[in-house]
């Protein structure tokens, strides 16, 4: 039994063209770029320049303390000095759902929006960021409730009250209803004005840059801060950024119609009935605890973590299970990255180039390095960078194609670097960014280099290609748990290639006690 439900990569794509009206003719006429932003803050452009990263934030309070507003308040007293936020993915936890924006979110950073200090008065559809915060969507941001589970979550109520269980799992009734919470909190909603003038008006009101891909939305703080599509672009101080929606590039590659295959489908099968075994006991375990009581309650946030771990295994599983010998992918906007890239990269002004998406390509954390999406997402990637290294040529140099790429998902902070890959990913700087206040996650046993097996000089052998440098996420058993929930302050420095200042700051909970404190900051570049 699936306890959540993720809407086909077809179906994410229509929904999301629907929601922008993707290239409807008013949109074309103005030659409006639905997939870039300028960010109009009243700021110089500087070459050196500051921004927040944090991701997989979007969990409510926990018995008595909420690591993601203790997260927020460290974010606070860094946000001087800092031009914007990215965010990584997963905004709000376990679904999505409406329901849980003003507790997951909107209460949490209250700080960074406008009229934040009366924030139950917010509408999780009517956000306007006082400081630019840039999120892309995450596997979350897309889920529903499956049905089944979603009437048990609001029809068990009365007794879980009565049992003191409280299973607060932040579902609802349907969940994110296909992305679509994410897109009206985020997005710019066209599909809300009526076609014609309505339409045209708005357009006119918010999409007055110019850039040399046409006109395109104006970001500004404090007045209108709605991002033009799911995937998209902008400049500062000559680094340009790219969003992806990595939700629709993760499909794992297709299996076989073998027997070797065959097999394999069969053992994914009875790991998903084991898996959901595992889920019905926890819930049942659940309902047996005492959130008042400290212990428990400990207990309770452990059971919680692992169930949403559960899930995603279980997704992936059921991704894997669903190719049918078919891999369906975004092609389109791989499309449009393999071509912004390369104009980036004919572009002058443009001195650097930093990627974040929601699924990490690379990674050592335990639930997620072996997984078929992660494996998709690295080769999809490759793919795109092999065809953009091949038409910038000797421009390049000895540099990478990109100069940072930075992840969510794994609930952990990660900082690695590829080897020699035989790709255009090689050399590359990779930080995953994906602990900032839902349950944490250790590394892998196996440690901290990543193989493949490559086949070089007609032989094949199992090679190291990337290598983990700092890995922060959950350690310790029992009373020594740790559980440091993080984010990070980037620097950028002036020239060509540019450096980056990398800044983590950490608040752990260990002993049902609070410490915060900041890590070594290292250089990139």
């Amino acid at each position: 039994m699936e306890f959540v439900t993720d809407p086909s990569i077809a179906t994410k794509i229509l929904k999301m063209r629907q929601r922008v009206r993707w290239g409807e003719q008013a949109i074309v006429q103005r030659d409006i770029d639905q997939t870039r932003l300028v960010l109009d803050d009243n700021q110089e452009d500087s070459p050196e320049f500051s921004f927040l990263v944090l991701g997989d934030s979007g969990s409510g309070a926990h018995r008595g303390h909420n690591p993601q507003r203790r997260i927020a308040e460290q974010m606070v007293q860094q946000r001087d000095g800092c031009r914007f936020v990215l965010h990584t993915g997963d905004v709000v936890y376990l679904t999505g759902s409406s329901t849980f924006y003003p507790p997951n979110f909107i209460e949490p950073y209250r700080e960074f929006l406008v009229g934040g200090n009366d924030s139950k008065h917010i509408a999780y559809d009517r956000m306007v960021f006082n400081l630019p915060f840039l999120p892309i969507p995450g596997n979350h941001d897309y889920y529903d409730m499956s049905v089944l589970f979603g009437v048990l979550s609001q029809i068990t109520i009365p007794l879980r009250r009565l049992l003191r269980a409280h299973l607060d799992l932040d579902v609802s009734w349907r969940g994110s209803m296909q992305g679509n919470a994410y897109a009206r909190a985020f997005l710019d909603y066209l599909k809300a004005y009526q076609p014609g003038a309505e339409l045209e008006r708005h357009l006119d009101q918010h999409y007055t840059a110019k850039t040399e891909t046409g006109r395109c939305l104006s970001y500004q703080p404090g007045r209108f801060t709605r991002l033009p599509n799911r995937y998209y672009t902008f400049r500062s101080g000559g680094i340009d950024f790219f969003a992806l929606d990595s939700n629709t590039i993760n499909a794992p590659i297709a299996l076989p119609n073998n027997p070797a295959g065959d097999q394999y489908r069969r053992q994914l099968e009875q790991q998903r009935t084991d898996i959901d075994n595992q889920i019905q006991e926890i819930l049942l375990t659940l309902t047996k605890l005492k959130p008042d009581d400290p212990d428990d309650a400990e207990r309770m946030d452990d059971l919680h973590a692992k169930l949403e771990q559960l899930t995603e295994v279980t997704q992936d599983i059921t991704k894997q299970l669903a190719s049918d010998g078919r891999t369906e992918t975004d092609s389109e906007q791989l499309a449009w990255l393999e071509k912004r890239l390369i104009e980036s990269w004919h572009t002058d002004a443009v001195r650097g180039r930093i990627l974040f998406f929601h699924h990490p390509p690379y990674v050592t954390e335990a639930t997620k390095w072996h997984q078929a999406q992660t494996l998709a997402v690295r080769d999809r990637l490759r793919q795109v960078l092999n065809v953009v290294a091949k038409a910038v040529g000797d421009r390049a140099g000895d540099r990478p194609i990109v100069d940072l790429v930075l992840n969510g998902h794994a609930h952990c902070l990660e900082y690695l670097r590829t080897a020699d890959t035989g790709h255009a990913d090689a050399n590359t700087n990779w930080i995953i960014c994906g602990g900032s206040g839902f349950s944490l996650r250790r590394q892998r046993e196996e440690g901290a280099n990543v193989t493949e097996w490559l086949s070089r000089s007609g032989a094949a052998s199992e090679t190291v290609v990337a290598k983990s440098e700092l890995f922060v996420g959950r350690s310790g058993q029992g009373s020594q748990r740790r559980r440091p929930y993080s984010f990070l302050r980037i620097d950028v420095q002036a020239g060509t290639p540019p450096k980056f200042v990398v800044r983590p700051f950490v608040a752990e909970r260990y002993q049902k006690a609070w410490n915060d404190y900041k890590l070594d900051p290292f250089v990139i570049g």
